[in-house]
Parts: C-alpha cells; structure tokens; sequence
C-alpha cells in the first residue's frame, strides 16, 4: 500500500504539492469514492483510480541512463556540491531515484539512477563481480607488462589483492607496443580502484570514463549531464 499522492505523482500527475491542490479539486476517485486525504493509502495494482474518470497509468520505479559530468558527485543530496539527482527534471524526482553505485567527482561517463533497490542490489552485490568498463587517459605509456600484472591481480594499499581485470590497450597503430589511452575492466568496486591499480605501476589517471556496467552500455550520443530512460534486462528487476 501506498500514499495516493505519491502514487500519483509517480503517474506524472505532478509534484505533491500539485497533488494535494488536485484531490482538493474532487476530482480524484480510488474504487468510486471520492479521495478526501492526500495520505490514503492505496494499492495502485488493484484498486481502481481515477482523475477526471479516466484510470491511471501507474509505475512503481523508474530507471535512468545518465552520461555523469565532471564535477557532480554521485549521491542524492549534498550541501557542497551540485548532485546527479539534481540534474534531473521535476517529473523524474518525484519517484526519489538514487545513483547505482558512485563516480568520483571527476569521473565521467555511465550511471544508472533508479529507485529500485533489487535492481541496484544485483548490480553492486560483490558476490555477483559484476563487470564494470572504463576508459582512461594516463600520464605514462602501459604495455603488455602491465596487461600481465592487471590479469594477475593488482595489490592494493599493500595489502588487497583485487581480481583479475582486464586492460586493453587502444593503440594508435598496429606498430605501437604501448599506449596511454586504455580501457580497463574491473569486477569489484572498491573506493578509488582504477585510479590506484594505475598508480600501483606508475601512472596517474588524468581522465576517467565509465562506458559500461554488466550488460548496459553509455549511449555515446548523449552529452554529459543528459539522461535518459531505459529498460531493464528481467533479470536484474524486483522479484
């Protein structure tokens, strides 16, 4: 069961205060009977609602594909700076959605945002070593002796041991045995990983993007900052 004014807002009949100012209006109904009280609680799965008398189309989560900008930290709210929620528009707010994960503040590239918690929990459980792509620009060349020390196993802070992750070179030409633009594929998420797995075999990460996370992928055509929604595979929905 949930509030009427949440469902409907969650229906994009607008925020909840325009809620409130609409069930003041008579013109909301659940089963034939006039809603009175913003907080009723309803169940949108089978109770009849009706505004104007015509039923609702209702939906419970929604899931979002933003193109993270630098400088926007990934969190909900933040009292320094400007947040990923914050970019969004009024009608995706309202369903109160939280970042899938985090992108250092000067990483950018994929996030999923949605409010569906099942959904996020499948992707970040570290039992699943979901895999995660990122593209990076180095201060030196790597080549094939980092590739081998990645696969093995980067040690951390002296003392962690990730999984094995895969580095990719993106060479210039066939000819070239180093590069300073690679991809790199992790399966865990530890704080800051990519940028110390770099620093562990003397570079530094000038930039970072993230392209993908399992199975979705960062629609290239969208601009940093922009967002749009997607489909999630079944798999990976509430039960």
């Amino acid at each position: 069961m949930e509030r009427i004014d949440k469902v409907l807002a969650n229906s994009g009949y607008g925020t909840r205060t325009e809620i409130k100012k609409l069930i003041k209006t008579k013109v909301v109904q659940v089963d034939g009977l006039l809603v009175k009280d913003p907080g009723m609680r309803v169940d949108p799965n089978t109770q009849d609602i009706l505004i104007h008398g015509k039923q609702i189309q209702y939906r419970k989560f929604i899931y979002l594909m933003m193109n993270k900008p630098q400088g926007v930290i990934s969190a909900t709210e933040d009292n320094l700076h400007e947040t990923v929620i914050d970019l969004l528009e009024p009608e995706h707010k309202v369903f109160e959605p939280f970042p899938v994960g985090r992108l250092d503040i000067d990483t950018t590239g994929l996030l999923l945002i949605t409010n569906d918690g099942e959904f996020a929990h499948r992707l970040l459980a570290p039992k699943k070593h979901v895999a995660k792509r990122y593209r990076a620009t180095l201060s030196a060349p790597v080549g094939e002796k980092e590739i081998e020390i990645f696969k093995n196993g980067v040690i951390l802070d002296y003392e962690y041991k990730c999984l094995p992750a895969e580095l990719i070179l993106n060479k210039k030409s066939p000819d070239s045995i180093e590069s300073d633009d690679v991809d790199v594929i992790i399966y865990e998420g530890k704080h800051h990983q990519v940028k110390k797995m770099f620093l562990s075999v003397g570079c530094e990460v000038q930039t970072l993007e993230r392209l993908e996370m399992g199975p979705y992928k960062l629609d290239l055509e969208l601009e940093p900052g922009e967002y749009q929604e997607f489909e999630p595979l079944p798999e990976h929905l509430s039960d």
